[in-house]
């Protein structure tokens, strides 16, 4: 059985605590992948004094130079998609299709964001004054904490070490301790690629000692966080009280709006596929169905046996459609907000509880469920579920859906099905959300496109794509008077 390790200076070490949790298959909970043992607070330190340590050398490497490595890291990637696929699969739950899927995710966003180390480009501004010349240059932070969660254990972390690397930043990597055999992956293949000792630092350790360690340490500059409302808000107002920059991505409660000339066999099938993919464990899924009354009877009529008849069990296994949620805690919270759903009123039509049949009975499988005739206060329809729960809520109109829409504390992915243009850039134009999809899922995105949430779900800057290097840079302004003399008048 592995005990896996931290990387720190470039070697691979042990961590010393006597904590410890058990890595355990999902799907089959009789299977232990590993061990990881929960680092101390003094080896979160040693982690992000290696790359206080490295950031010279590092920043001082050209950045073609550093986006070479990172092309590199995105070809063995490549390399290693199928069997990272089938460890993401047994670690996370996911079926094996959809860790594929990520796994491509990550490829892309490892070669876009290479590409941009030779395009890391500032600006010439014309200056006022006869014989000066402004400009703008990006520079790195120095040492940027990572922190990640188990849902994309191989997309989210590449997406956040890609950018960071190239920019000329040096990293302390924490990825969640449900998914450290991936986490440990991906940097054996960095150290392949050849990046320097110290650069990439990985801890495997909790949130509440290794974590706080690292976001506390005044070597750090930068923060990017994805995860829960409660540990991103906390971890935002500590950064705050030292003035470091943070990124934090968290919750998401998405609804797909249905208006009544929507096509149905479309509406279902992509409402599905948000609602149930992954099951149901993405900050982007649907978590709410806002549909027109007129054809709310055979829409939750429709979603309702697409959720009945989807086929659970072992993601390895391709007849697989949705896999177990991630662990005890999950299954549990799950079930729970299944129970909150009846006590709330609104109307159980499809699943409800833990599936149960063969190859069912000892892993964390939830059936895909449908509540209808939800609204918009109770429980289900506010709070993120984060597991395979659909809440239907009905309105009489275009302008009620969009008012139901909006009123959430979330702000991060939205769609509409509609043949409607009008209605299409009405929506567009006032649906509060990050990112917006016409006639899709509300989940997708590309490696070139930015990603990210407004309200509640989003602080600082977008994700992936141009604005990946936003965060990991700090702008500089250059003035050059090229006069050799005194400058006269009013100096601002």
């Amino acid at each position: 059985m592995d005990t896996y390790r931290n990387f720190i200076r470039g070697a691979w070490v042990e961590s010393s605590s006597p904590k410890s949790v058990q890595n355990i298959n999902p799907a089959n909970t009789e299977e232990v992948l590993g061990v990881v043992r929960l680092s101390t607070r003094d080896e979160a330190r040693s982690a992000v004094e290696s790359a206080a340590e490295a950031f010279r050398g590092w920043r001082a490497t050209p950045a073609p130079a550093r986006g070479r490595i990172v092309a590199a890291f995105a070809r063995l990637l490549e390399r290693e998609k199928e069997s990272l696929a089938a460890l993401l699969t047994r670690e996370e739950g996911k079926t094996v299709s959809e860790a594929r899927g990520e796994l491509q995710r990550a490829i892309n966003v490892a070669e876009f964001c290479a590409g941009e180390s030779r395009r890391m480009n500032g600006e010439t501004i014309p200056s006022e004054l006869p014989s000066n010349f402004a400009y703008t240059i990006r520079q790195p932070h120095g040492v940027v904490a990572i922190i990640t969660p188990w849902n994309f254990p191989v997309a989210i972390p590449v997406w956040k070490l890609a950018p960071a690397l190239v920019a000329g930043n040096t990293v302390v990597f924490k990825p969640a301790t449900n998914t450290p055999a991936t986490a440990v992956r991906l940097v054996e293949l960095f150290a392949e690629a050849g990046i320097p000792a110290g650069v990439l630092n990985l801890i495997l350790g909790s949130g509440s000692e290794a974590g706080d360690e690292i976001v506390s340490h005044r070597a750090v500059r930068a923060i990017s966080f994805t995860g829960s409302n409660q540990v991103g808000l906390a971890l935002y107002e500590q950064a705050a009280r030292r003035g470091v920059r943070v990124q934090c991505e968290m919750g998401g409660k998405n609804p797909v709006v249905v208006l009544e000339d929507a096509d149905l066999s479309l509406a279902v099938e992509s409402t599905a596929q948000g609602a149930f993919g992954s099951t149901g464990q993405r900050c982007t899924a649907t978590s709410r169905a806002v549909v027109v009354e007129s054809v709310a009877d055979e829409f939750v009529s429709r979603i309702s046996e697409r959720a009945r008849t989807l086929r659970l069990g072992d993601g390895m296994s391709p007849e697989t459609e949705v896999g177990p949620v991630v662990d005890a805690s999950q299954f549990k919270s799950v079930l729970s907000y299944m129970d909150v759903g009846r006590e709330d009123g609104a109307e159980l039509v499809a699943g409800g509880g833990p599936a149960d049949g063969p190859g069912l009975r000892k892993g964390f499988f939830v059936r895909p469920t449908v509540f209808d005739r939800v609204t918009p206060d109770m429980r289900i329809a506010r709070e993120e579920v984060f597991g395979p729960v659909l809440s239907v809520l009905r309105v009489k109109d275009f302008e009620e859906a969009l008012m139901v829409a909006n009123d959430s504390e979330f702000g991060l992915s939205s769609s509409i099905f509609t043949n409607d243009a009008a209605r299409v850039f009405r929506f567009v134009d006032e649906i509060e959300t990050g990112m917006t999809h016409v006639n899709s899922p509300t989940t997708g995105g590309e490696a070139h496109v930015p990603f990210g949430g407004i309200k509640s779900t989003g602080v600082g800057a977008f994700e992936q794509g141009s604005t990946a290097l936003d965060f990991y840079t700090e702008l500089k302004v250059v003035y050059v008077d090229y006069t050799g003399r005194r400058r006269e008048g009013n100096l601002y």
